[in-house]
């Protein structure tokens, strides 16, 4: 398997959702990522259920939520409230590369794991923070929780009907693409510590990522001074590009040029409004939105939703259903791709634990750590004991 991290050294004192995703993506890309775990409780997210992954004796191994973020990891458990455990982390720390903690801004301070404590014994140290307002400013103190921040960041004004009710995301959007950028941060760290030898302190926040991935629609309140509104499941700048109704549900057409604007008034019978002035470029399709969706839904709920996705597929419109996730994992290409994987785990029920694997695939192979979540300080003693990582001794000096 490719593991083009393999050597790097992660230390992860991070829990829940943003800075574990970003451990379990560099364990992934073959990073040997130790996951330090309160002794006696763990990550929240083990209890994050149900559902949880049964054992083969039917025992509770940790919910499907913790199971989702912590691949390929190993596991310690280590009492921070302990001189002996609090060692034990510096100790660890002087042979890590990298650092992942989300603990609230000057947590870590008062036992001597922030980044002033241990880049002072390690000076090529990279040690990422991850917090909800970052480590600066009139909110750093404050914590910070994905859905308040979906909120607070914008997204929340942008998704959902006009008439309706502000509405998150299905999965913490924020905390996702705060673990995906912290992940780049780090490797860009990584990099540059080749040449100058020197680690750094990443300072990575989820409002700041929130705000980040506005994206077009950012730029559209720049440019335009009005915030957009709410649009349900069109789009703000292409038309027609939205869900429309079927004579048995829902499909989604996502034009994108004139050309396929085209295409689709022929499939739906109504050619006519294919060079209709009010509609025949984008800009003339926006400013009459309404009317023109109007008569385009009238046609589109006269097909069933096979018939009018095969017919613009046949015309290289670009349209799709709206699979639920039964659907989505026997889709033939989602199947193909191997996006559902069966790792290995004796302990578990049928000998294995589901994942849901990572998107990079690199010359022709997936790239993804081939072992599950650990088991609360698994790793304890074969981490304690691993040159790597300093051969630091016997699994009581975790204090635990």
């Amino acid at each position: 398997m490719t593991t083009p991290l393999k050597g790097v050294r992660v230390l992860e004192l991070a829990r829940v959702l943003a800075g574990p995703w970003a451990g379990q993506l560099l364990a992934d890309l073959g990073a040997d990522v130790v996951k330090v775990e309160r002794a006696g409780v763990g990550d929240d997210t083990r209890q994050w259920g149900p559902p949880f992954v049964r054992g083969a004796d039917g025992a509770n191994l940790s919910a499907a939520y913790y199971h989702s973020t912590n691949r390929g990891k190993r596991s310690i458990e280590v009492d921070f409230e302990s001189e002996q455990g609090r060692a034990l982390v510096r100790r660890l720390a002087a042979h890590a590369d990298v650092v992942i903690e989300n603990f609230k801004v000057g947590g870590l301070a008062k036992y001597g794991l922030d980044y002033a404590g241990l880049s002072a014994i390690n000076p090529r140290l990279i040690y990422c923070s991850v917090t909800g307002f970052g480590q600066d400013g009139p909110y750093a103190s404050r914590p910070g929780y994905d859905f308040m921040i979906q909120g607070l960041g914008g997204i929340m004004s942008l998704t959902g009907e006009p008439e309706g009710e502000p509405v998150k995301t299905g999965v913490a959007f924020a905390d996702i693409f705060t673990g995906m950028y912290a992940s780049v941060a780090i490797l860009a760290a990584l990099q540059g510590r080749t040449a100058t030898g020197a680690g750094c302190h990443i300072d990575m926040a989820l409002l700041d990522t929130q705000v980040a991935v506005l994206g077009n629609q950012a730029l559209n309140y720049f440019v335009a001074g009005e915030p957009p509104p709410r649009m349900g499941n069109a789009h703000s700048n292409v038309v027609p590009y939205q869900v429309v109704p079927a004579a048995d549900g829902h499909i989604i057409i996502a034009s994108g040029t004139d050309g396929q604007y085209v295409k689709i008034c022929e499939v739906l019978g109504v050619p006519e409004l294919a060079h209709d002035p009010r509609f025949a470029k984008n800009a003339d399709r926006l400013a009459n939105r309404g009317e023109l969706m109007a008569l385009l839904t009238a046609r589109t709920a006269t097909f069933t939703k096979d018939d009018l996705l095969a017919k613009l597929v046949a015309v290289g419109v670009p349209v799709g259903p709206i699979n639920r996730l039964d659907e989505v994992f026997a889709h033939p290409q989602v199947v193909y791709r191997g996006l559902r994987v069966e790792l290995p785990a004796a302990d578990a029920a049928g000998g294995s634990i589901p994942t849901l694997r990572s998107p990079i695939v690199i010359d022709g192979e997936p790239v993804f750590a081939p072992t599950p979540s650990p088991a609360l300080g698994a790793d304890t003693n074969d981490v304690l004991r691993d040159p790597a990582w300093g051969g630091a001794g016997p699994a009581a000096a975790a204090g635990g």
